[in-house]
């Protein structure tokens, strides 16, 4: 008995997000194919030039833009950013630091503040030895 082994594709739009970058600066070849997963990573081991250029300089999707400011994606939306930005656009943001961003930036904190004390939390409660049941 011989098990085919079948090619494992996925459409642009989720290798545009698995490479993080924005599906509509890519090449139309890239968005008018499908990609393989050995596609997929022979672009992530060796990205051609059009998609360092896209990791530079953008335009980059939401979820990049919000790590790169240090918000959330719903955060971009509150301040009513809901477009890509480029790499320029971002530090310009950045340089203005418009108070939507400052107010975004402190409530990302507050987040990982407390996301931090709940896994710690959890570690703590974990370790404790459990005594026998009555």
């Amino acid at each position: 008995m011989t098990s085919h082994q079948t090619t494992q594709t996925m459409k642009p739009a989720t290798a545009a997000k698995k490479l993080g970058v924005y599906l509509e600066a890519t090449p139309a070849e890239f968005q008018e194919g499908v990609v393989s997963r050995a596609e997929l990573n022979a672009l992530q081991a060796d990205p051609p030039e059009w998609l360092q250029e896209l990791r530079r300089n953008g335009p980059h999707p939401r979820p990049v833009v919000a790590a790169k400011l240090g918000v959330s994606i719903a955060g971009l939306a509150r301040g009513g950013v809901t477009d890509p930005l480029t790499t320029e656009q971002i530090d310009a943001l950045k340089q203005e630091s418009p108070e939507w961003l400052q107010r975004e930036r402190a409530t990302q904190a507050d987040v990982r503040k407390e996301a931090a004390r709940i896994k710690e939390k959890n570690a703590e409660r974990d370790e404790k030895p459990r005594g026998p049941r009555s």
